[in-house]
């Protein structure tokens, strides 16, 4: 089960986001005022908290930034090395999708929790006769 740290203020869509990522057993979550990257899991961080957080950023791929739809913000999240950016417009259920996907990205730092092992499986229906 991975952290997830939310650091959004009082954006209107935190609480609909808690409660979704609340139903997946993916995720712990915890509402935070400044994330602090030192905590293994997932930052999820809106501008502001963007810019409390120490450059250059020590691993990036754990960070889902949900910002405005506009250039320099975008440009100044692709140079901080961000790779999961959503606008804050977007839907509650896409955000969270992004923010399991983050999950999934990172590794435990506890080496007694193995990663997840996801079969392929090869439905009959598919197999040559």
């Amino acid at each position: 089960m991975q952290t997830v740290q939310l650091a959004l203020g009082s954006e209107p869509f935190v609480p609909l986001l808690q409660d979704l990522l609340a139903h997946s057993d993916a995720c712990q979550i915890t509402a935070v005022a400044k994330p602090d990257p030192k905590k293994p899991g997932v930052l999820v961080v809106n501008d502001e908290a963007l810019d409390r957080l120490a450059r250059p950023l020590e691993h990036p791929e754990r960070i889902v930034l949900i910002t405005q739809n506009d250039a320099q913000r975008l440009a100044r999240a692709w140079e901080a090395g961000i790779r999961c950016v959503l606008f804050d417009s977007d839907p509650p259920r896409t955000i969270m999708l992004a923010v399991l996907a983050a999950a999934l990205r990172v590794r435990s730092p506890n080496e007694a929790i193995p990663l997840a092992h996801i079969p392929h499986v090869v439905p009959n229906s598919c197999r040559k006769r």
